[in-house]
């Protein structure tokens, strides 16, 4: 009988010790994905539209300003929830390779503290790898206290190497509330 017991605590101990591998797996997989996800997001090119570009930077260093072309950008805001949300204008002209900031409204007007994103797009699509932000709000989530109201400035530089057929480029923005990441504001 004692003999039967110790090969069921046996099977009992090497099922715990193969459980507990399996929950130690799971942890460090779990814990792998974000580095995981970013290496694939910059290897694939996709979530392209929301990361800050670093050659941009050196893109809007290094570029002559390409004064025979003119693009229209049109500014367009779109808001989920009970949020105001507008740019300081509906367009303007730019140049390719020219440095220009603009500045967008956000209020709060939800009884609470909450914590809000934007998704940008574009128009026409083929635009998005030429539109280049150096500074945006919508990198990451911002937080906002009840009916408290904030200016972001959106600097960006279209690249010199848009196609030429390409003369007028909406950014839109949709803002929304992050659910559950109301902890954030302070």
């Amino acid at each position: 009988m004692s003999e039967a017991r110790n090969t069921v605590l046996g099977i009992h101990r090497q099922m715990l010790v193969r459980l507990l591998v399996i929950v130690v797996a799971m942890f460090a997989f779990g814990y792998a994905l974000v580095p995981i996800y970013r290496a694939l997001c910059e290897v694939t090119g996709i979530n392209v539209l929301t990361k800050q570009d670093k050659a941009a930077a050196a893109l809007a260093k290094n570029t002559q300003v390409d004064t025979s072309r003119s693009i229209t950008v049109v500014f367009d805001a779109n808001e989920r929830g009970n949020w105001v949300f507008k740019p300081e204008t509906r367009s303007m002209t730019v140049h390719p390779g020219e440095l220009v900031t603009v500045k967008y409204e956000i209020v709060n007007n939800l009884p609470k503290d909450a914590a809000g994103q934007a998704i940008p797009s574009y128009l026409p699509a083929k635009a998005a790898e030429h539109f280049n932000k150096l500074e945006c709000f919508c990198f990451k989530q911002q937080p906002f206290k009840a009916g408290e109201k904030k200016e972001f400035p959106v600097v960006f530089v279209i690249n010199p190497k848009l196609p030429s057929d390409v003369h007028t480029i909406t950014l839109s923005y949709t803002f929304f509330e992050v659910a559950g990441a109301t902890a954030m504001v302070q």
